[in-house]
Formats: structure tokens, sequence, C-alpha cells
């Protein structure tokens, strides 16, 4: 038997790892900037020009122009190659517009615009405040459903809080992961980051659900065991099965990567940390967690694999 439980102040430490760059990044961007997260117009408002040139061009020296034409907040990042060019600055009116196309001209050539679009502040908070309720209801309805379908154990509610803690370490992960892209190549987060993260929650979910599920199985078979043991034959049991559904998931997804073009490069990429977070989620942290939750111990220092009342009652 595989004593992984044992070991989870190790799965702890290396979650707390991951998650690290995105809470200081939330803390700096807050302190600094006013606001958690590199948000796109999606959530903020704004207005999104993306234009290709004729020849490669710096994100730095298109930006001057906008910066001139007295839009200093203005940022932009390459897409695809050093040819096209992503702007975003606040909404203006369709006569600076063209007064910013004419100075582009002049300065870089004729260029095709690629896209052009535009939200306002209204509708941008209108959709950040309807994402924040839309994961906090998913994560509501998931601790409702699990304790629910566990109610036939002692302490139901633990396995769906369990559950849950598990999503906010995948959401955290992912979010840690959009910063640090953000800082390196621009990613900002839109809808589809929402769509990426709410997608990411059911499939963790998926996972955790198959390992407490046979934890609950094993209980009827092996009753003289203790959670510890009980969570550690179950991982075992329901390793190959997990690892196998998620392998094949992300060999799809890492085909729609590397051929899917630009457009669906930043959330296909969420995705698959996603899911790899959710995979070691499911087995290192929410079934460790409930373990320790049981033993009072998360970070032990002997083996715990023995059989012993706490376990038993816990799943009585």
């Amino acid at each position: 038997m595989f004593r992984i439980i044992e070991r989870r102040g190790w799965y702890f430490a290396l979650s707390l790892l991951l998650m690290l760059p995105g809470i200081i990044y939330m803390i700096w961007s807050l302190t600094t900037q006013g606001h958690l997260l590199p948000l796109s117009i999606d959530y903020t408002g704004g207005t999104l020009w993306e234009m290709r040139f004729n020849e490669p061009q710096r994100p730095t020296d298109v930006r001057e122009v906008f910066v001139a034409a007295g839009y200093p907040d203005t940022t932009a990042f390459t897409v695809e190659d050093d040819q096209t060019i992503q702007v975003k600055f606040k909404n203006i009116e369709t006569n600076e517009k063209e007064q910013i196309q004419a100075a582009l001209v002049d300065r870089f050539g004729e260029f095709d615009e690629r896209s052009y679009r535009s939200i306002g502040p209204t509708i941008g908070g209108e959709v950040s405040q309807a994402a924040v309720i839309a994961v906090l209801v998913a994560s509501v309805l998931i601790l409702g459903y699990i304790a629910f379908a566990f109610r036939q154990v002692a302490h139901p509610v633990r396995f769906g809080v369990c559950a849950v803690i598990a999503l906010i370490h995948d959401t955290l992960v992912i979010i840690s992961f959009a910063c640090i892209m953000y800082l390196i190549a621009g990613w900002e987060i839109d809808a589809l980051f929402l769509t990426a993260a709410l997608t990411v929650i059911g499939y963790s979910v998926n996972d955790t659900i198959v390992v407490f599920d046979r934890i609950r199985e094993n209980y009827r078979k092996y009753r003289s065991e203790g959670l510890s043991a009980l969570a550690n034959r179950s991982i075992v049991e329901t390793a190959q099965r997990s690892l196998g559904t998620q392998i094949t998931t992300l060999l799809s997804l890492v085909a729609i990567l590397v051929l899917g073009g630009a457009t669906l490069q930043q959330f296909v990429a969420v995705l698959i940390v996603g899911i790899i977070s959710g995979t070691y989620s499911s087995i290192f942290n929410a079934t460790a967690f409930l373990v320790a939750w049981e033993e009072r111990s998360f970070f032990p220092r002997t083996s715990t694999a023995t059989p012993s009342s706490n376990g038993q009652a816990a799943l009585a």
C-alpha cells in the first residue's frame, strides 16, 4: 500500500507554492493599481483595437502614437507575430479614432484592421459582478450536492467543504498562471477565462467525487481500517481511471493549443493548467484535507495508516 496521505504536508506546501504568485500579484495590484487582477475590457470597459502592419513593429512604438494623442493609459502588445499589435485604451469617438488611424499610417504605413470593439464601463461592471456570482453559486451548489450525496456517512458536510477547498486551490493556481502570463506576454483575464475556470471546477469536482465515493465503498469492505488507510487505498484504486481520463483530455487540448491559433491559445492554456491542477488537488489535496481534518493533523510526523477508531467514526 502506498503511503500517500502520510506525506500530505508536502502536498500542502507545494500547493501553497503554486498559489503564491497569484496571491502576491493580487496584493501588489490592489495596493498599487486599485484592482486585484489584470482584467480585460470585458470587465473594465474600454476599446480593444487589433491591427496588422506590413512590417514588424514594436508595441512601445505603437503605444507612443496613442500617448501623443492624449491616451497615456494605453497598453500595447504583440499577437501571433511582430506584425500584429493589440492596443487597449479608453473609449473614444469616431472622429478621434480617425485621427489616431491617420497618425498610425503616417508613422508606420498602411495596416489592416483585424478587430475593433468597445465596451462601456457599466457593461464591464455588470460582467464582473456576474462572474463573481457565477463562481460563488457554483461553489455553494457543489457543497450542497456533495453533502446530500454523502448524507449516509458521518460529517457529510466535510466532504463538500474539502471539495470546495480543492476548487479554491485550482482557481488560485490558474489565477497565478494568468498573472505570470500577463507579466510575460500581456495576457489579460477575459470572458473566456471565466469559462475555463468553470470548466476546471467541473473537472476537479468530478475527480474528487470519484475518490470520495470509493472511500465510502471501501469502508463497507474494510471496516477495521482507519480513514487514512482507506484514503490511501481509495486513491490507488481510482488513480488509473483519473489519470487516464485526464491524459486523454490533455492530449486533445494540447493539439488545439498547437494548431488552434492565437485566438484560442490563452483559453486552452488556462484549461490545461487547470485540469492538471484539478487532477493534483483531487488526489493530493481534497482527500488529504479530509483526513487531516479528522485526525487534527495537517503535517503528520509519523505514519497514520493504521486502524483507528477516529477513522471508523468518520465514516460510520
